[in-house]
Order: C-alpha cells, then structure tokens, then sequence
C-alpha cells in the first residue's frame, strides 16, 4: 500500500529532528509547510476520485454488464427463433 503524505512528511521531519540543530527548526518547518503546499497544489491537479466514488461506478458497472448480458442472450434467442 502507498504511504500517505502525512506519513511521507511525518517520517522525513523524524529524519530532519536527527540532524537539525535547534536553530534550524524554523527554516524546517518553512521548508515542510511550502512542501506541503506543493503536494498537495500536484494532487489538486490529479483527476482522483475518493474510494467510495469508485466503488459507486464500479457497481454502476456491474450492474450495466449484467443487463448488457442479459440482453445478449436475449437477441441470441431472438436471433435462434428467427433463423428456425
């Protein structure tokens, strides 16, 4: 599973309190909050849809083929009647 970007930050700023000293702090939390802003200005950008978004259409879907399906089948017979 990809981690998410809270993750991604939350590890990277436990990387940086190793080897900052106090007086960088300031200009690493400037850094991470402009980070932020990027990643997130890159997702906004993406065409994403939420979890539930997808799996909405993916039961539209199923339910579309079963019909498509069913109306196959349907000619299929129609199709054998009128060829007897």
């Amino acid at each position: 599973m990809p981690k998410k970007p809270q993750d991604l930050f939350s590890e990277l700023r436990g990387q940086f309190d190793q080897f900052m000293p106090d007086m960088a702090k300031v200009a690493r939390d400037d850094l991470e909050q402009h980070a932020r802003m990027a990643v997130a200005s890159v997702l906004d950008r993406l065409d994403l849809v939420t979890r539930d978004e997808f799996d909405t259409q993916a039961a539209v879907l199923a339910k579309t083929r079963e019909k498509v399906e069913a109306l196959e089948t349907r000619v299929t017979e129609l199709e054998n009647r009128l060829n007897q």
